[in-house]
């Protein structure tokens, strides 16, 4: 289970600036959106989430290039920074938050378990943040779920 504080923290900074989340999900499969709602009042600032897994969907729902992806696949920092900007644009919210990576048991498309990449965007523009973090799956997602608030609250809070 991850620590609900990151995520608490991250709702009263949005709530302080009048603000709304969105995430696009890949690697982490929900789990993010767990851990945003499991904190009481969230609807107050988190507007939804799109799990998208397949590698197609993050073209058909989010916007990410379809070029980007048939050259460099759904692991890259880029993709991650697109999903974003995607969920952003798609759920009508101030910030986009979007995790993509490996998370095991095997590499996938050449990039080794623990890549991982986390893409946000807000008001004053986007950008991406790549991890490599070891571990079991579960270990994975669940320590990117928790980089993924702590990034975006860094970004809101400033």
């Amino acid at each position: 289970m991850t620590d609900r504080q990151p995520a608490t923290d991250l709702h009263r900074a949005l709530r302080d600036r009048g603000a709304t989340l969105a995430v696009a999900e890949s690697l982490t499969g929900g789990l993010l959106s767990v851990a945003l709602v499991n904190v009481p009042g969230a609807s107050a600032t988190y507007r939804g989430g799109v799990v998208a897994y397949a590698t197609e969907l993050k073209a058909a729902l989010l916007g990410v290039d379809e070029g980007l992806l048939a050259v460099e696949g759904p692991v890259h920092p880029v993709v991650a920074r697109q999903m974003a900007e995607g969920v952003r644009r798609q759920l009508g919210s101030t910030y986009g938050l979007a995790t993509t990576g490996v998370a095991g048991p095997e590499e996938q498309g050449g990039r080794p378990v623990g890549t991982v990449h986390l893409g946000w965007a807000g008001p004053d523009g986007a950008g991406m943040e790549s991890l490599h973090l070891s571990g079991t799956r579960e270990t994975i997602q669940q320590d990117t779920v928790g980089a993924a608030l702590r990034l975006m609250l860094g970004h809101v809070a400033r």
